[in-house]
């Protein structure tokens, strides 16, 4: 297995057997862009090797990305390879090196563009980073002479794919547990929030954009506007909790309301927050309303009769309505909710702001709810 901060770097225009025969990655120790050498790194004086320019990306995902550019024929056949100093740009410094023996560049043999750099190690999904490249010759003493640093381009990485989120939702499967029976939805919040719903709604809940908490890659951070509601119940009674991080009041509404033949459910992500307790984000979104085309393009579409999350089946002309017991559900509803479609009511136990998931930050350390791609 390569080191991990060793990224392949491959060209999707030459069949398998060439890439494996004519690929080859170092790890070297380069000098910063401005061309001062570091001390200790090897690198002989520069000669005039063609600089690149006109630096194009393209085929961005959330762990990889195309790129190309523009080279003068000037002693072009004399590089051996590409120098890419690829970093976060919010850390532009960062190849300036902590320990001696820890590169930080990409190294590798001059193939036909455009290349695709990959690797999970080191690209994280809706990140922003700079990129520069330098040519390179390799003498037969081992030293390198390099060219000039490219000009510095930014771009960002995308979000995950519906495959990746597959990858996520098939491991959420694995622990949801048993099915249990639930009646309602719930939202909590302050008082002040269904006075001010009341007075400046029109007594109707907004949807509103999604916080940045869970997976960093989600496609719904930031983007997917809908209301926020619970569904887990507790073992014993069957009820909702009595107690919650959101606030002391509680709105219910019967589930078939929010949910039923003429909406459709969605698989918004899997993450936990450095706890033993998992959860899952859902969205119902009611079928061809514009939180629906926006799920259809990004997410994983579920069967709401079928899955193992939360499931919506008639029995003896009634909807029952069952729910994952071993994962804690978060239920997004992406059209407005009409207060007098259910009831307010304050709740009677504690409101325990340690649960709570706003902007929370995913561990991505967890072997059971990450995927193997950029955190």
């Amino acid at each position: 297995l390569p080191p991990p901060w060793l990224a392949a770097v491959t060209n999707p225009l030459l069949p398998c057997e060439e890439v494996i025969k004519n690929l080859s990655l170092e790890a070297i120790q380069l000098c910063d862009r401005d061309g001062n050498k570091s001390q200790d790194s090897g690198i002989a004086e520069m000669e005039e090797l063609p600089v690149p320019h006109n630096i194009k990306i393209s085929n961005i995902t959330c762990d990889s990305f195309k790129i190309s550019w523009d080279m003068d024929s000037k002693s072009k056949d004399r590089i051996t390879h590409y120098f890419i100093d690829l970093n976060k740009k919010e850390n532009k410094n960062s190849n300036k090196f902590k320990h001696k023996d820890v590169p930080t560049k990409l190294v590798a043999k001059a193939v036909p563009l455009p290349m695709t750099v990959r690797g999970h190690w080191f690209l994280s999904p809706r990140t922003e980073y700079t990129v520069a490249v330098q040519t390179a010759s390799k003498q037969v003493d081992g030293d390198y002479v390099v060219s000039e640093w490219s000009e510095i381009i930014e771009f960002c990485t995308a979000d995950y794919s519906k495959v990746h989120l597959t990858q996520l939702l098939e491991k959420a499967e694995v622990i949801a547990g048993r099915m249990l029976k639930l009646s309602v939805f719930y939202r909590n919040q302050h008082k002040e929030y269904f006075d001010y719903i009341r007075e400046h709604h029109g007594n109707a809940m907004q949807p509103s954009v999604k916080d940045n908490s869970g997976s960093h890659g989600s496609p719904i951070s930031g983007k997917l506007e809908g209301i926020f509601f619970s569904c887990n119940t507790e073992f014993n009674t069957g009820k909702p909790p009595q107690d919650s991080p959101y606030g002391r009041y509680r709105y219910e509404i019967a589930a078939e309301k929010l949910f039923n033949p003429n909406t459709n459910l969605y698989f918004g992500d899997f993450y936990c927050m450095y706890t033993a307790y998992h959860y899952v984000i859902l969205v119902i979104a009611p079928v061809g309303s514009p939180g629906d085309e926006f799920c259809k393009q990004r997410l994983p579409q579920l069967n709401i009769k079928d899955n193992k999350f939360l499931t919506c089946n008639e029995e003896d002309g009634v909807m029952v309505y069952h729910h994952a017991q071993d994962v804690i559900l978060e239920v997004i509803y992406t059209d407005p909710v009409d207060l007098s479609l259910g009831t307010v009511a304050e709740i009677t136990g504690h409101q325990l702001m340690s649960l709570s998931t706003a902007n929370a930050k995913k561990d991505p350390s967890c072997k059971t709810c990450n995927i193997s791609v950029g955190r």
